[in-house]
């Protein structure tokens, strides 16, 4: 039941800044974080950014400093805002929505992915 709407992605230039939108749709559980990974070819995915109930907020080491990831509750939705991109930045970036299925356990929801080549 649960569906994650990703916008943006694409082709973007180095330097510059990468913005995408994840809206989620059918949550019936309490939700713990929402944020977004991404994968390269060859490489495993891996954590980009993630804000949790509380508003509490993590990122990645790589993008510390030049990322933001917002929140709107109503909405449903996270917005991740990378600047000064590197060609490292280039991966296909996942939605993801996790929660409490029951008081001891959580499960994950990923969208279909958006793919976000950096040029060089």
């Amino acid at each position: 039941q649960v569906q994650l709407a990703e916008s943006g992605g694409g082709l973007v230039q180095a330097g510059g800044s990468l913005s995408l939108s994840c809206v989620a749709s059918g949550t019936m559980f309490r939700i713990i974080s929402m944020g977004w990974y991404r994968q390269a070819p060859g490489k495993q995915r891996e954590l980009v950014a993630t804000i949790d109930a509380g508003g509490g907020r993590m990122y990645a080491d790589s993008v510390k400093g030049r990322c933001t990831l917002s929140r709107d509750n109503a909405k449903n939705s996270v917005a991740l805002q990378i600047n000064s991109l590197e060609a490292e930045a280039t991966a296909t970036y996942y939605c993801n929505e996790r929660v409490y299925v029951n008081p001891t356990s959580w499960d994950d929801y990923w969208g279909q992915g958006t793919m976000v080549t950096v040029s060089s």
